[in-house]
């Protein structure tokens, strides 16, 4: 009998996180799912296509390298070799540029990009040693690719994780680890939803958006699900916009 496929997927107690573990999850995955505290798992775990699956709860702060090792190492106990990571998992920053300090550079840096980058350094480092295939998934942001006031460390941050995904897809295409990433723009997840009950933040930000409305977090996830896919086996250093066409102007 073939083995579960299996995934660790980075920032899973809502938002965008969740739908992309049930999403996976749908699609017969094993999964290790992270947050800084597990406690905030259970809405996720409880899931009814989450249940039926084998889920591990696991503490990870991406900020520090020892929480990271030891995320690492519970997660291929738990589930064995790891198909699949998603790194998900993020810091948001809307600040003046000349007003960020150094502690929230550092937050958001690390947590974005430093923890995203040596966390795949241990998977592509565990594929290697067994001569496995995997995949990476890293989701980036339209901020990365485009300017807009008051959210530049958060956007330097994103754009580092597209060009990791380049570097990483380079070097590791011909051992058949693929690396990829998806640029949502807005998405209505439920803290989206909270901020846009202002109508004219609803408006300045949806004017942006050719096609006139939000994606949807299992737009997102759906994304997330076709990279990771057979179906994607050519597609590696892409990433992919989900983004209604904003970065088409």
């Amino acid at each position: 009998m073939d083995r579960s496929r299996t995934a660790l997927v980075t920032g899973t107690s809502a938002g965008l996180g969740r739908a992309i573990a049930v999403a996976l999850a749908r699609e017969g995955y094993d999964l290790a799912l992270t947050e800084l505290d597990t406690a905030m798992l259970k809405d996720t775990l409880a899931h009814p296509d989450i249940a039926k699956r084998k889920a591990i709860p696991i503490a990870l702060d991406l900020r520090s390298q020892a929480s990271i090792a030891a995320a690492f190492e519970r997660a291929t106990t738990a589930l064995g070799q790891l198909d699949l990571l998603v790194n998900n998992a993020g810091r948001a920053l809307v600040r003046p540029s000349v007003d960020v300090t150094e502690a929230e550079w550092d937050d958001v840096i690390d947590t974005n990009l430093k923890g995203a980058f040596f966390l795949s350094q241990l998977f592509g480092r565990a594929c290697l040693a067994a001569g496995r295939p995997g995949a990476i998934v890293s989701m980036a942001s339209t901020h990365g690719m485009t300017g807009i006031a008051g959210r530049s460390v958060y956007g330097i941050s994103k754009a580092g994780l597209i060009q990791m995904t380049r570097m990483l897809a380079i070097e590791w295409a011909d051992k058949n680890i693929r690396v990829n990433a998806v640029a949502p723009t807005t998405v209505m997840t439920e803290s989206r939803q909270q901020m846009l009950n202002d109508p004219k933040v609803r408006a300045d930000m949806l004017s942006r958006i050719p096609t006139g409305r939000f994606a949807t977090p299992e737009e997102v996830a759906a994304a997330v699900v076709y990279l990771a896919s057979p179906g994607a086996a050519s597609v590696t250093g892409h990433t992919l916009m989900v983004d209604g066409g904003l970065t088409a102007y």
